[in-house]
């Protein structure tokens, strides 16, 4: 499949990922947003325990860093504030949780709105058995 189809795949599309603030997860919300800039919203989810700590999250661990500044250079400094926050919604939960750690209205609402679910998170727990 032709990276262009993939792209169109993901147009006007909502997709939630999990592990965005890893290493994988951040290059994957830049070059989504970089090749598909119709995409709908971005739904990231966050260890955090409230919407202004996963904002926070976000924002520092994905958003600041370096692979977005392509993207910061498109757009100007404004342009490109603008753009994330159209586009970019911070999710405060936990992948080992039960319904990610969101109240089961969020997870309802999520249910109707989400296209595409992304995952790439990992436990960082290493006391945990690995089971092949």
């Amino acid at each position: 499949m032709e990276s262009s189809a993939v792209a169109d795949c993901l147009r006007d599309k909502c997709i939630l990922i999990t592990g965005s603030t890893g290493y994988l997860g951040k290059l994957l919300v830049e070059k989504i947003l970089r090749v598909q800039p119709v995409v709908k919203k971005l739904y990231l989810l966050v260890r955090a325990p409230d919407a202004t700590s996963a904002e926070q999250r976000v924002l520092s661990e994905v958003i600041g860093k370096d692979p977005f500044n392509l993207l910061r250079e498109k757009y100007g400094i404004t342009g490109f504030h603008n753009f994330i926050k159209e586009k970019v919604v911070p999710l405060a939960g936990d992948i080992v949780d039960g319904y990610l750690g969101l109240h089961n209205s969020r997870v309802h609402a999520l249910s109707e709105e989400i296209d595409v679910i992304i995952n790439v998170a990992e436990t960082t727990n290493f006391f945990e058995r690995f089971v092949p």
